[in-house]
């Protein structure tokens, strides 16, 4: 099954680690240094240049991590993928 972020990038939800709000969850340090490194290391991918509201974490085959952040709201991408 796949799961769409927004402007059409779609990805398989067997990869899918986790969806998180990007408002609540960038409170603490430990979510913005995990979001600096990925950005460091070139591991995100900007769904959108809209206001962003979620990030999502994804594993690859070779368990390399991908970060998306998404102008769609962690209740909707819920919903999307509970259909």
């Amino acid at each position: 099954m796949f799961l769409h972020l927004g402007n059409d990038v779609l990805i398989n939800t067997k990869n899918l680690i986790g969806i998180f709000d990007i408002e609540k969850s960038s409170i603490s340090k430990f979510t913005k240094e995990f979001l600096g490194n990925a950005e460091k290391t070139k591991r995100i991918v900007n769904v959108s240049y809209e206001l962003p509201k979620s990030f999502i974490v994804c594993l690859d085959e070779d368990l390399n991590e991908t970060v998306y952040i998404s102008q769609i709201s962690t209740a909707t991408l819920k919903k999307r993928f509970l259909k």
